[in-house]
């Protein structure tokens, strides 16, 4: 059976930073091909992809993933229907997910602080229609726990589409995640290096009171990436089941994958930065991760950094994997920077991102036999 698979590789420079950090403030690594690696967790990734959706979707293709639930379809409520009281809203909020069997109001703090059981995703407009069911119960409906699942069930946003949704007392609103994201790992080896830090007290200014109001340290690193993301465009069309709103979502996430950055330690290091290369390869058989290229790591050269030498095992190791495995991506697209990624311009079409996010759009609805 024909599938129609987007692939996403980056390679990206990031100078000293700290993007996400472990339980002790260090930054992430892993060891891979015998060396230890920057690494920033697909989780972290995931989530800067999602805060960048709100970006470029609109309001009701989003979502929220929460405890404070209660909180929040009371606000929907209110806002539908500004003559329920905010009481009354927390109180009906507290009844619709507890029908649900989300969990129960705790009884000593109020309905206004029910919270779920676990972190609970939502679309906006699930939440909306949960807020019509709680508003009609204000009226005198009873509330009916499988129109209320039903409802949960149906008009999932793009960010759940995308990621997925767990919910272990309840498996059969279940949604399987359409996209993968893999850690970014660096090309090369990396050592966790310490900046030594004091911060001056202003109103110490005698001579006699000279000295740091403050000193500590903080780990980073600098690393050039490799980032990979794939999206079965098939699994999100079955979640979406709209191929505009499909090809919406997938030209949405190459744009918040590319421009997208986690945020640890950010006003530290002043680190954000776009990619040096961006390659999208859609296939008809299975996702490949080409992460192979970098089991032996990149050293850099007498006047030359890590990206050239990055992208030439890139683009070494695509054709040699494609070759072996008579793989033919139906179409492929480049967008890079410079001389130094010059050589993945030959894997695909060389354009601008908005260019790319175009072409693969316009692909994807031709796959699901829309007009492009």
């Amino acid at each position: 059976m024909t599938r129609t698979i987007v692939d996403v590789y980056a390679l990206q420079t990031v100078p000293p930073s700290n993007l996400n950090r472990d339980d002790t403030g260090s930054p992430k690594t892993a060891m891979y091909g015998g060396v230890r690696r920057a690494r920033v967790s697909s989780q972290a990734w995931k989530r800067a992809i999602r805060l960048a959706f709100e970006g470029v979707l609109a309001d009701d293709q989003l979502g929220e993933r929460t405890l404070q639930v209660g909180e929040s379809l009371a606000m929907r409520i209110r806002a539908l229907d500004p003559g329920v009281s905010a009481e009354e809203a927390s109180s009906l909020a507290a009844d619709v997910f507890a029908t649900l069997g989300f969990g129960k109001a705790d009884k000593k703090k109020g309905a206004k602080d029910f919270e779920s059981k676990y972190l609970l995703f939502l679309s906006h407009r699930q939440l909306d229609n949960l807020a019509g069911e709680a508003i009609g119960a204000h009226r005198g409906a009873p509330l009916d726990k499988a129109k209320l699942k039903a409802l949960a069930n149906t008009e999932h946003s793009v960010d759940i589409a995308m990621f997925g949704r767990m919910v272990a007392d309840m498996t059969d609103i279940n949604v399987d995640a359409a996209c993968q994201v893999a850690h970014a790992i660096s090309v090369h080896a990396v050592e966790t290096e310490f900046d030594y830090f004091t911060a001056v007290d202003d109103r110490k200014e005698d001579a006699d009171q000279a000295g740091a109001g403050m000193i500590g340290t903080v780990e980073f690193n600098s690393a050039t990436l490799y980032r990979y993301a794939t999206v079965d465009v098939d699994a999100l069309h079955r979640t979406l089941g709209d191929g505009a709103a499909t090809r919406a979502a997938v030209e949405a996430f190459l744009t918040a994958f590319v421009r997208s950055m986690p945020t640890g330690k950010q006003n530290t290091f002043a680190n954000r930065t776009l990619p040096d290369a961006v390659l999208v390869r859609i296939r008809d058989t299975q996702p490949i991760n080409l992460v192979g290229a970098f089991e032996t790591p990149v050293r850099e050269k007498v006047g030359a950094g890590r990206i050239a030498a990055a992208a030439a095992a890139l683009a070494q190791y695509t054709g040699a994997v494609e070759s072996a495995y008579g793989e033919r991506p139906v179409s492929s697209w480049v967008t890079q920077v410079g001389e130094q990624t010059a050589v993945l311009a030959d894997l695909g079409k060389a354009v601008t991102i908005d260019e790319l996010v175009a072409g693969v759009g316009e692909q994807v609805a031709a796959a699901l036999g829309q007009a492009a």
